[in-house]
């Protein structure tokens, strides 16, 4: 894929008209299927892994950017992990098994809910892994990042709920060397090792400091534009 959203829908050709008679039913028959396998990528589920929930449009990325405060990166006291209470355990699974399993291809989990086997795709440096414990949970907007930008207001609970966001783009399986080489970094300062996933890597960020109301400071505003800008749709 070239970004990390497959988009959906039927394609059509140019419009033609059809002549009747008996060379129009090969044409029928070849229109018929290929429209029966769009219809089908359409309502059949996607592969695991292939793009993270409430991945916004192009269009709704950039309203959102529009919208975000900018503002020098500030916080009323140090930050520490420990403030983002996660990997909370819901239905006997951890935020982290819950992705692991989302996120990976053919995964099959012990009693624990801890996988057992399965491979996971690494949507920002393309890598595969296949062992669980070389896959990384990333925190798509760090949360010392979200604590800089505006999370040292929250109460514990909130920041709870960000730190184990199932429901929007803010956790993504990717290798472990990714993951650190991203750190705690922003846009401004870190971006995808594939160019290709630049696009949808910004509709994440985006869509995730919207949701939550954070802010950005200028460089990562700045540095959001033209990543953006990538995006065909």
């Amino acid at each position: 894929m070239s970004q990390l959203v497959v988009q959906r829908g039927l394609q059509r050709g140019p419009g033609q008209g059809v002549r009747r008679g008996p060379r129009t039913r090969p044409l029928i028959a070849s229109v018929t299927a290929l429209a029966l396998a769009a219809l089908l990528t359409v309502l059949l589920p996607q592969p695991a892994g292939a793009y993270p929930p409430d991945l916004p449009s192009k269009a709704v990325a950039q309203s959102e950017l529009d919208a975000l405060t900018v503002r020098a990166e500030s916080s009323s006291a140090p930050y520490d992990r420990d403030l983002f209470p996660h990997w909370i355990t819901i239905d006997g699974c951890t935020t982290r098994e819950t992705v692991l399993r989302r996120d990976g291809d053919g995964v099959e989990v012990g009693s624990d809910c801890y996988p057992t086997a399965g491979s996971w795709y690494s949507e920002f440096d393309g890598e595969t892994r296949t062992a669980p414990a070389d896959v990384h949970i990333d925190h798509v907007v760090a949360l010392s990042e979200a604590w800089d930008s505006g999370a040292s207001e929250w109460t514990t609970d909130r920041r709870q709920d960000f730190a184990n966001d199932l429901t929007g783009p803010q956790l993504i399986a990717v290798t472990a060397e990714v993951n650190i080489s991203k750190s705690d970094h922003d846009p401004a300062e870190w971006v995808p090792p594939l160019a290709s996933k630049r696009c949808a890597y910004a509709k994440m960020w985006i869509h995730t400091k919207s949701r939550w109301d954070l802010s950005v400071d200028p460089a990562e505003r700045t540095a959001l534009q033209p990543l953006l800008d990538t995006c065909s749709y």
